[in-house]
């Protein structure tokens, strides 16, 4: 896993192409919106301060145990970027586990594209033999709830910093029998 590199996912309106640099100056003011930040913490970006960023995701995790992968997510018949979908993909147990993220920009929320976006970030982890999706969610952040249910993840007992673990049914299924 440690070798690979994102792919291009394509679903009916989006298509997710891997983290670039050059993607910064679009995706600030895609993120913009102090409002996105109510459930993850922090600030809106700058572009200079996204380039940053990007610039160590795009070159990899330094740990080798972990593979990370970033795309940003295009409406196609719009032509822009509408946010990023990320998965840390680590080998644990008896398989793949990833531990995957989403954020749409304030303007294309309620249109379904991050259902769509997830749901197509867990079918290609899947097809990539990945056993285990997991996604960490405010326990208020209704909407994001909403989007890892239709995704097919699961709320569990777990918590990590105050957020809920969701997990794959596959996950769920492996829990006792290591």
């Amino acid at each position: 896993m440690d070798a690979m590199k994102a792919w291009a996912i394509e679903t009916g309106r989006l298509r997710f192409v891997p983290l670039a640099v050059e993607h910064a100056e679009e995706m600030a003011e895609v993120l913009s919106d102090p409002a996105l930040h109510a459930f993850i913490g922090g600030v809106p970006h700058s572009a200079a301060a996204l380039r940053s960023r990007y610039a160590r995701l795009v070159a990899g995790s330094p740990d080798p145990s972990q593979t990370w992968w970033n795309w940003v997510i295009r409406v196609r018949a719009e032509q822009r970027l509408a946010g990023t979908v990320q998965a840390t993909v680590t080998a644990e147990g008896r398989g793949e586990v990833a531990e995957v993220a989403w954020v749409v920009g304030s303007p294309w929320q309620g249109r379904g594209i991050a259902t769509e976006a997830a749901r197509a970030l867990v079918r290609g982890l899947r097809e990539q033999g990945v056993r285990v999706i997991r996604a960490h969610i405010h326990p208020d952040h209704h909407a994001s709830a909403a989007v890892a249910a239709a995704a097919g993840l699961a709320p569990t007992g777990h918590r990590h910093e105050g957020e809920i673990r969701w997990e794959s049914p596959a996950a769920r299924s492996l829990v006792g029998r290591a």
